[in-house]
């Protein structure tokens, strides 16, 4: 097949979404089929709706896969008439994130007019699928394609994550990009509740220019708490250093606003890291609470500093969840599974478009 997907920006951008349609490129290509990356550049809303006035959809494909997160600079080429059908790669939508409620009634509106211009779509999760069900309230072909979570192989073996969950201080990783959604401020506000002298401490993996005044704040927070000492900025890792921060740390905790998936959840399983997230979003179809890890409201740092400080003096349960979560990620379908029912959902869809 001739298949084409739309981003912004770089493929090699560091973000689970970003794996996500990285992932997806390699699998197709090596099955044979040709992918054309069409990448727009980064800009702000409002100059994307402006791409409306001159983006086209691409000529020479049987297929174009479109990541949603580009809706607001394709309304108008969907709407033209096209020979082949368009297919919305959706990981979350915008207008499911916090913000001031006329500001997601916008984004719901625009939204609302990419959804129903699209012939199919392909959904992270089952959240996602039902989200996007409210909010188009149209019927169209999908499949439910969970994102690749075994990139780090078969991770930490039981012998090992019961043998580290003996060892002190208790170590957190947040990984993710430092942006307001993934929620650090709550994490650096439950860690000061712990006290100045908690045997806790802090890492912190993502990318600090992805929203730089937040990252900025999030640092003279950590200082403004007196807590600097007890957390470290690392910046975006990959590879042999990622796998280092997973191997010797206890928990992950990731707090955020909205996931649409969450699959750095099941990443930190791998490693036996018990996961704490929130009960916005697909969380949920990932972390079991009590069992694999916690959930907790969105916002809610004295929750989040309950469960950091139960694992912290209760080595016995931090042992149990971390051997669930080692247990759960084992249990996640393989990506190139998933990523073949993604190849035959995508070929049935050309054949049907044909036919229509």
């Amino acid at each position: 097949m001739r298949i084409g997907l739309v981003i912004y920006g770089s493929l090699n951008t560091l973000s689970g979404g970003y794996l996500y349609d990285r992932k997806l490129v390699d699998f197709l290509r090596q099955q044979g089929d040709t992918v054309e990356v069409i990448s727009l550049p980064w800009r702000n809303y409002a100059a994307h709706l402006l791409d409306n006035v001159t983006f086209r959809l691409p000529p020479g494909l049987d297929v174009l896969i479109q990541d949603e997160l580009n809706h607001p600079s394709l309304l108008a080429a969907n709407r033209r008439k096209h020979p082949y059908p368009v297919i919305g790669l959706v990981h979350h939508l915008r207008c499911s994130e916090q913000r001031p409620a006329w500001q997601n009634r916008f984004y719901r509106w625009v939204e609302r007019q990419y959804l129903r211009a699209v012939d199919a779509f392909i959904f992270n999760s089952q959240t996602t699928r039902q989200v996007v069900g409210t909010v188009a309230r149209q019927e169209k072909p999908f499949l439910v394609a969970y994102p690749p979570t075994d990139r780090f192989g078969a991770g930490l073996n039981q012998a090992e994550v019961s043998t580290r969950a003996k060892v002190s201080p208790l170590r957190i990783v947040f990984l993710g990009n430092v942006i307001p959604r993934k929620g650090l401020h709550t994490l650096l506000a439950a860690l000061s509740l712990l006290g100045k002298t908690a045997p806790v401490f802090l890492d912190v993996i993502g990318s600090l220019t992805a929203e730089p005044r937040y990252a900025r704040a999030m640092q003279q927070q950590a200082g403004d708490l007196g807590i600097s000492s007890r957390v470290r900025f690392h910046g975006p890792l990959d590879n042999t250093p990622l796998v280092e921060q997973l191997t010797h740390a206890h928990v992950l905790a990731v707090p955020s606003s909205y996931e649409g998936f969450g699959i750095v959840y099941l990443e930190g399983m791998a490693f036996g890291l018990p996961a704490i997230g929130t009960t916005a979003g697909a969380a949920a179809e990932i972390i079991e609470d009590g069992k694999t890890g916690f959930l907790i409201a969105p916002d809610d740092p004295a929750a989040l500093a309950a469960r950091l400080e139960r694992l912290a003096a209760d080595r016995t349960l931090l042992t149990h969840l971390s051997l669930n979560a080692l247990e759960r990620y084992r249990l996640q379908p393989k990506w190139e599974q998933t990523a073949e029912q993604i190849r035959q959902f995508l070929a049935k869809t050309v054949r049907e478009f044909s036919l229509s």
